[in-house]
């Protein structure tokens, strides 16, 4: 097995030859990166190199030569770092859309409408240490979804148990064999070697010309089980060909909320201090209702990272848990608390969530087609040229 890492913490791996019973394979079948963060952290921590980075980034973007950097000049700015990072695009993913939008305030402080060179850099640095944290907690797989294991699935022992049950939870005399081979294809995913079938480019360029193939006629009629196997399995086949020529660049993360993290925050009394005092400053100056339920979900938000917890918005599941452990503490009927009774107020939140998570923990897998070319040269971190760490295998 050859694994290599690239610049920017993605750890590249392929697969060899027959590996995994796969059959052979040409090299770069089965690609799999891994955007774990690494390698931004080390190009943090070589001040030269990053000063170099910094200032070339900045006259890049200062587009009027002011020596000052706008909303709309640092747009790019940010948008280039994340597909650098391999991060879906903007408006795709709400993580993603998050890291995006905190980028923006934090290099603005929220408030500002322009930064200063030096500022530019103190907090390029801040948010790139930042996402490297966030991606070393949370990394992101980029996976080349080429057919290969499709058809690793179609001709295993797994195909016709795991297609029995999906049409046990689709089959209905109303509907036709299309119908239920289309939603058979949303209930498929990058485990059986399936690129997204919701992605609007997947189903016009993959999946309309696989069906194109089965009989024209068939697809019309209701479908009977044994039908829906044979067919599912032809159309698959169908799809495994269209993907070996149009290979599908697919960004996966998969988390698994069970209260741990924040288990570690609440035992560990110093640190769970330190960050109450800090989110108490920042909600002092941004909000003027402290017991509020929107000035606790801010600094839930805060908090998040420390407690393993997604921001709120992110994922509805964690967003139901929160609900009800705001709901526990009266936050929609209360106006203001002093200090002492909002940090008290935060701890009894996390608990409450902690303990729910506990019983109940919620497992998140996404998926997102990647459609700009993943290793193009980017606005953001393309130039200049930096010094490389030496190749890695892991």
């Amino acid at each position: 097995m050859e694994r290599t890492r690239s610049w920017f913490g993605r750890r590249r791996r392929r697969k060899a030859r027959g590996e995994g019973g796969g059959g052979g394979g040409e090299e770069g079948e089965g690609e799999k990166v891994v955007v774990d963060g690494s390698e931004i952290r080390e190009l943090v921590e070589d001040r030269e190199a990053f000063g170099m980075f910094a200032e070339s980034k900045f006259r890049e973007l200062d587009a009027d030569g002011d020596g000052r950097l706008s909303v709309r000049e640092l747009q790019p700015a940010v948008e280039g770092i994340g597909a650098a990072l391999g991060l879906p695009a903007r408006g795709s993913s709400p993580n993603a859309d998050h890291i995006y939008s905190e980028a923006i305030s934090e290099l603005t402080h929220g408030k500002k409408e322009e930064v200063s060179r030096t500022e530019f850099q103190e907090v390029l640095s801040d948010i790139l240490l930042g996402m490297a944290a966030g991606l070393k907690r949370d990394p992101i797989v980029i996976l080349r979804i080429d057919g290969e294991d499709l058809r690793d699935f179609v001709d295993s022992p797994r195909y016709e148990p795991e297609a029995a049950a999906i049409f046990s939870k689709i089959g209905s005399e109303d509907m036709s064999l299309r119908q239920c081979l289309l939603a058979a294809l949303q209930l498929l995913n990058v485990d059986n070697g399936m690129p997204p079938a919701s992605d609007p480019w997947v189903a016009e360029n993959i999946i309309e010309p696989a069906l194109q193939k089965l009989p024209a006629g068939q697809l019309e009629q209701p479908a009977s089980q044994d039908v829906f196997l044979e067919q599912l399995k032809k159309l698959l086949s169908n799809i495994a060909e269209r993907l070996q020529e149009q290979p599908v660049i697919v960004a996966h993360t998969e988390n698994t909320f069970d209260g741990s993290g924040v288990k570690r925050l609440l035992d560990n009394k110093f640190e769970l201090d330190k960050l109450l005092d800090s989110v108490w400053k920042d909600v002092l100056i941004e909000h003027k209702n402290k017991g509020s339920r929107e000035c606790l979900i801010a600094a839930l938000d805060k908090m998040a990272d420390a407690a393993g917890l997604p921001p709120y918005g992110a994922v509805n599941q964690v967003d139901a848990v929160v609900n009800e452990a705001l709901k526990t503490v009266n936050a929609d009927e209360r106006t203001a608390v002093d200090e002492a009774g909002f940090k008290k107020l935060l701890t009894d939140i996390l608990r409450a969530v902690m303990m729910q998570l506990n019983r109940q923990p919620i497992f998140v897998s996404n998926s997102t087609v990647v459609h700009e070319p993943l290793f193009s040269s980017s606005a953001i971190l393309s130039s200049p040229p930096v010094k490389s760490s030496p190749m890695v295998y892991l």
